[in-house]
């Protein structure tokens, strides 16, 4: 009760600039230092190489494990343990966050959400790609891209089913997790105590959340994702569900391109072309379908929950 009652006396735009700045520091110098001394192991040379090969990892072929490793610690440390001290500290217990029923219903749903939304997104990524700034922002803004581009092309070609599994871990479940503890778990939370408007909070974390990965040509999409996150986790009260749902886009991304490597699969996912408009209504149509039936269920599973202990505490229901 002293913490919940020390977090209201902090202003929430504090709590916000502390957790981002922690984050930057955790997740760009501390987590990947560390990383660095455990990746050494998987390095085919010596320190004083591997630091060399840091100024430029793309012509190391050695270099694609240890660059997995440094991101991993960073996401587990920056993404991960940071925010859970600062949950502690300003809100409540970790565990409080992690305590809702995971119902199989929710997340068979969650899964066909976020598949189906992947159709409907694909305009807004093709729209996006193709958004001009003004010269100087533009120029900065496609070197930065191509930046992140090449090293995304280098971690995500696998020469082993072995690699395809670490990305997994360390593109899928570390920051399904991080990312949701620090965007829905803290900002969101923060800002709807702020605001006192949740639609509000949903965005304003959504945008702070696609503006952080610094890809200005994939902004919108990346958004409009996290306002997905952030009403299946202001709806089912559980911070598992968008956990859930960020782990299934980022490793059904990194399977499908893993499988179009092998060439199992025809389906290019990297392929920023929008699909045709006629399955882009459809499926529109299905995700607002299924969107509304999955808050249907946490309604009356919070009518029922309610019903059945009338002393019970909903506040965590309330994100």
């Amino acid at each position: 009760m002293e913490q919940e009652i020390g977090a209201r006396n902090v202003h929430p735009a504090v709590v916000i600039l502390i957790t981002l700045g922690a984050v930057f520091l955790g997740f760009q110098v501390v987590g990947p230092m560390i990383g660095f001394f455990f990746a050494l192991p998987f390095y085919p040379g010596s320190v004083i190489e591997m630091t060399e090969s840091l100024k430029n990892p793309l012509s190391d072929p050695g270099m694609k494990v240890p660059l997995f490793l440094m991101q991993g610690f960073g996401t587990l440390f920056g993404l991960i343990l940071v925010p859970m001290y600062i949950l502690k500290k300003f809100h409540r217990s970790v565990a409080d966050l992690f305590k809702e029923t995971i119902y199989m219903q929710a997340v068979l749903m969650i899964g066909a959400i976020v598949i189906v939304f992947m159709i409907v997104n694909s305009v807004f990524i093709e729209w996006n790609q193709n958004v001009t700034f003004p010269s100087g922002i533009e120029k900065w803004a496609k070197a930065t891209e191509e930046q992140l581009a090449e090293l995304t092309k280098y971690l995500t070609k696998f020469d082993s089913t072995g690699q395809m599994l670490l990305a997994v871990v360390v593109i899928a479940v570390l920051p399904a997790i991080g990312e949701e503890l620090v965007f829905r778990g803290i900002i969101q939370r923060e800002l709807f105590r702020g605001t006192n408007n949740i639609h509000v909070a949903i965005w304003i974390s959504a945008a702070i959340f696609s503006a952080i990965h610094i890809q200005f040509y994939g902004f919108v999409p990346r958004m409009l994702l996290g306002a997905l996150f952030g009403y299946l986790y202001y709806w089912s009260g559980n911070l598992w569900m968008p956990i859930i749902a960020h782990f299934i886009n980022n490793g059904f991304t990194v399977v499908a391109m893993y499988l179009y490597q092998q060439g199992s699969v025809k389906m290019d996912i990297e392929n920023a072309e929008a699909a045709p408009w006629s399955a882009v209504l459809f499926s529109a149509v299905i995700t607002t379908a299924l969107l509304y039936i999955f808050k249907k269920f946490y309604e009356k599973r919070r009518s029922v929950n309610f019903s059945d202990n009338t002393n019970e505490d909903n506040s965590t229901l309330i994100p």
